[in-house]
């Protein structure tokens, strides 16, 4: 089983869209611009590394990126079997299983990172990676500060982070180095994230999410308050809301993949982080796991030669793994923004259409698929239609995926 991973704020990078933006992908940037009403473009391309630390422009550029390398992926047909994300990466994950719409996290995570840069400015705080510590002695070290100080990620065994204001910070360094610790980091972060201070964020965030109309994640997504499989719509809203005031329990959130079948891991985003933190978390679990990270074109050409056997020798996969499987299978994608309508000849089979082996439909290349707006969406591929990934009157973006098929030839 394959998982997708999607990273959080600090992840981003300057210049981290160049690679991309003769991608045929990176057209849901300027779509991010139109819904915004702001150069989300230019983050990717253009800002330095003190705009991109600032909360509101981190969050949306890590966000609208993930979504371009995503796109790019699912052009090659790789779809994930679960999913997760580290914080503002569980955004990414609930639009990547059509959760969301992309104008829906658009307008959250737009939201998101403007009140949390808000509640930073009204509560000066910010967080330290501590290593060599257990999430239950770190847990103990904010206690004994006697301060305003709490454990905010859990990220992988040893490894932990934590938040308050600069004075309880500094005592929390002092115990921590007296109950082991190998190491303590200061981030350079504006605030204290994942902590009481992000409450005032939680109330502007709780308004947003009451607008948002939310669908079952598929596949399902494992959420960092409680480290567990959700697949319903309705728990979403609650999660998404305790999330910015609870810790994020990602190297729990792992186990959970694991123990739920995932045996491939593949990072989408900038950086490499959630990789390095799942193989610390996974190796003296399973030392044959698979891990890949994609935040350029030239990974995701990398990826494919090791899936297709290719690679350097011992790097390709076991023929039988079903990431291998996944590349007889093709994504269809709007051409424009606009809102959605299937075909006439698919209105009636729809409904029977999706997980129901009695109800594919041949599809040759050219078929009609519906429309974006008023632009025809045509499959490019022949094959067998396996469903349509959104729902009739949903907004779509161009780039995005709005259906799925299996094809009769690689």
């Amino acid at each position: 089983m394959l998982a997708f991973t999607f990273p959080g704020q600090g992840s981003q990078r300057p210049s981290m869209g160049s690679s991309w933006v003769d991608h045929p992908s990176f057209e849901l940037a300027y779509a991010a611009d139109e819904i915004l009403s702001r150069d989300i473009h230019s983050l990717l391309l253009d800002a330095d590394e003190n705009d991109l630390k600032k909360t509101e422009n981190a969050q949306i550029a890590t966000f609208i990126f993930s979504l371009i390398v995503l796109d790019a992926v699912e052009r090659l047909g790789l779809e994930p079997t679960i999913a997760a994300g580290h914080s503002l990466g569980e955004y990414t994950a609930l639009a990547a299983t059509a959760a969301i719409s992309f104008e829906d996290g658009i307008r959250l995570v737009g939201e998101r990172g403007s009140a949390m840069a808000d509640a930073a400015e009204e509560q000066q705080g910010s967080m330290i990676a501590v290593l060599g510590l257990t999430d239950e002695d770190a847990q103990i070290a904010c206690n004994l500060a006697e301060g305003k100080a709490w454990l905010a990620n859990m990220n992988s065994p040893g490894q932990v982070v934590i938040s308050g204001d600069l004075a309880s910070l500094d005592k929390v360094k002092e115990v921590c180095k007296n109950m082991g610790a190998k190491k303590i980091i200061p981030l350079a972060v504006s605030g204290a994230f994942h902590s009481p201070f992000m409450e005032p964020a939680r109330e502007r965030l709780r308004k947003v999410l009451s607008t948002i109309s939310f669908r079952d994640p598929s596949p399902a997504i494992v959420a960092n308050v409680d480290a567990k499989i959700h697949s319903k719509a309705d728990d979403w809203p609650q999660l998404l809301s305790a999330q910015l005031c609870s810790p994020v329990r990602w190297h729990q959130s792992v186990t959970e993949l694991y123990n739920n079948g995932a045996r491939s891991f593949i990072e989408i985003g900038p950086g490499n982080v959630l990789t390095g933190l799942t193989k610390r978390t996974l190796t003296a679990v399973d030392e044959s796991l698979f891990y890949s990270n994609i935040a350029t074109p030239q990974d995701l050409e990398q990826l494919m030669e090791k899936l297709s056997g290719q690679g350097k020798a011992g790097s390709s996969l076991d023929a039988e793994t079903p990431i291998v499987y996944a590349m007889t299978e093709r994504l269809v994608v709007a051409p424009s923004i606009g809102r959605f309508r299937p075909a006439d000849n698919l209105v009636e089979v729809l409904p029977k259409l999706t997980g129901n082996p009695n109800h594919h439909i041949d599809i040759k290349a050219g078929d009609l698929i519906g429309w974006s707006g008023k632009v025809e969406i045509r499959t490019p591929f022949s094959g067998i239609l396996q469903g349509i990934l959104v729902l009739e009157g949903e907004r779509v973006a161009p780039g995005q995926p709005v259906a799925w098929l299996r094809v009769n030839e690689i």
